[in-house]
């Protein structure tokens, strides 16, 4: 009875073989739906619809196809984002600020230089910017200078305030000749941090604040760094800034100014990976070179396509739209041409490339599962049985 217990079990295992084999469909992944046993693929028929990957309808499988590439290349941004475009600006001189520090030379008249009985500051500054000998301007932007008394020099760049202080001592000292320089430079700052090699304060001089400035006095980006994606944050809105993307425009990044506040980040290239899984040599979390990496480099640097296993007519990409649904897209790389399209197909942060098994593996891994288990009941017949 053992036997013929044993006998039927492995006949129902074959008749279940046989119709997945056999059958209309297959089980496949990654949409948990059923292949076209004729074609092969895990693409319901029907389903394939061009356009922009942006743009993709929930619920769809695009193709990656040459009209799909076109679409793409005609949807990226020819123009700067206007939220970018706002940082934008024209340098401007220096003005004075509250608490930078100043010097006022009157030329002939020694007596009214820093240290001969005028009133200096030259204290250690608990902000860990150093000051140096002259006249501290207060939060009102003055400062007291001997024969011309309270003088509001804030707002006013080197040159104005000398004039002023001119004007002011005229009364007493014939045809001055004055000059105002700004020794410690206190008043606007800006803050860098992230993949930077020097991360911390960073003070505006004469030479103006620029996005590169910034990052440049803070050492420059770190090798874990990525340029497309710097956030810039003022009141309270952070702002993503693609400096690759900016020069492929031809625009200098050099035109995006800093204000006192402002907040750098570099961010670090493991926020934005690249997920390969399946039937693939090496399954990865692959960073991005500065936000880029194509659907042939993502193989590559897995190993590529397991040769055992893979269906390579059977190459998904699944990526979350901005509504938070997924989009898949296609590839059928059982034609060597097609790996020229899957060079030219951008990925983006968070993607999944996943490789299918082919129709014989899903069969042994199935069969795997029931072998086992078929095995086991045989054997507990066996043991109870007369």
């Amino acid at each position: 009875m053992g036997n013929d217990s044993l006998r039927r079990l492995w006949a129902s295992v074959a008749l279940v073989g046989m119709a997945m084999l056999q059958g209309c469909a297959v089980v496949t992944a990654p949409g948990f739906d059923f292949a076209d046993p004729k074609t092969r693929t895990s693409v319901t028929l029907g389903q394939y619809v061009p356009g922009d990957s942006d743009q993709a309808a929930a619920g769809t499988v695009t193709p990656i196809t040459p009209a799909l590439i076109q679409a793409e290349a005609r949807a990226k941004p020819t123009a700067i984002p206007p939220e970018v475009i706002k940082f934008f600006g024209e340098a401007k001189p220096y003005t004075i600020g509250p608490s930078d520090i100043i010097t006022v030379i009157v030329y002939d008249h020694p007596e009214l230089l820093p240290g001969a009985g005028t009133v200096i500051s030259q204290q250690v500054d608990p902000t860990g910017i150093s000051s140096a000998p002259g006249f501290l301007v207060d939060s009102e932007g003055i400062v007291f200078f001997p024969y011309a008394g309270r003088i509001h020099v804030g707002g006013l760049t080197e040159s104005q305030a000398s004039e002023l202080v001119a004007r002011r001592i005229a009364r007493v000292i014939k045809d001055p000749q004055v000059t105002v320089r700004i020794n410690s430079f206190r008043s606007r700052r800006a803050y860098v941090d992230g993949e930077v090699r020097v991360p911390g304060t960073q003070i505006f001089t004469d030479v103006p604040m620029t996005l590169p400035e910034a990052i440049n006095r803070a050492g420059g980006v770190t090798a874990a760094g990525d340029r497309s994606f710097v956030t810039l944050t003022r009141d309270n809105e952070t702002t993503v800034i693609d400096l690759p993307q900016l020069q492929e425009l031809g625009v200098n990044p050099n035109r995006i100014l800093l204000q006192n506040g402002d907040l750098v980040t570099v961010r670090n290239r493991e926020d934005r990976k690249v997920f390969v899984m399946g039937e693939i040599s090496r399954p990865s979390a692959l960073v991005m070179r500065n936000g880029r990496l194509t659907l042939n480099e993502a193989l590559g640097e897995a190993g590529g396509p397991n040769l055992n296993t893979a269906n390579t007519s059977q190459i998904y990409v699944i990526r979350n739209a901005s509504d938070g649904t997924p989009a898949v897209f296609h590839l059928n790389a059982g034609n060597p041409a097609a790996l020229a399209l899957a060079e030219t197909f951008p990925l983006q942060p968070r993607d999944v490339v996943y490789i299918d098994p082919v129709p014989l593996v899903q069969w042994n891994r199935i069969m795997s599962l029931i072998l086992p288990s078929a095995q086991a009941l045989n054997t507990g017949r066996q043991i109870i049985g007369p």
